[in-house]
């Protein structure tokens, strides 16, 4: 069990227009979130979609690649670990976050397919 690691493999559809950060050490990151759907019937025989949303963290190159080439409604493939951490909003609430930091990014769909909102 001692080479069990903390990883992520996603594929989903970009939900947002990556939200891009330069840093003035020159080093940059990309925020952006995807949906994964899961498809199931339900007692009734009806087919039922789950819709579950990822946040997602990209730095250096790969946050280079998603400025370039990602865009909304791009479907990607993804491999990363899952990181969680807290903060407290202006009125002293406490909030918890969880995204998915990217190691690998790969762009699925059609070849030449612009999605760029």
């Amino acid at each position: 069990m001692s080479t069990l690691k903390n990883k992520v493999q996603l594929i989903g559809n970009v939900g947002n227009v990556p939200e891009i950060t330069n840093f003035e050490n020159g080093k940059k990151v990309s925020k952006f979130s995807i949906a994964t759907n899961e498809s199931y019937k339900d007692s009734k025989g009806e087919k039922v979609t789950d819709t579950q949303w990822h946040t997602i963290v990209a730095w250096g190159k790969i946050a280079e690649i998603v400025e370039k080439y990602v865009g909304k409604g791009k479907e990607v493939a993804l491999e990363g670990k899952l990181t969680s951490r807290s903060y407290e909003t202006a009125v002293g609430e406490k909030r918890y976050v969880t995204e998915v930091v990217a190691d690998e990014i790969l762009l699925l769909g059609i070849k030449g397919d612009n999605a760029t909102e």
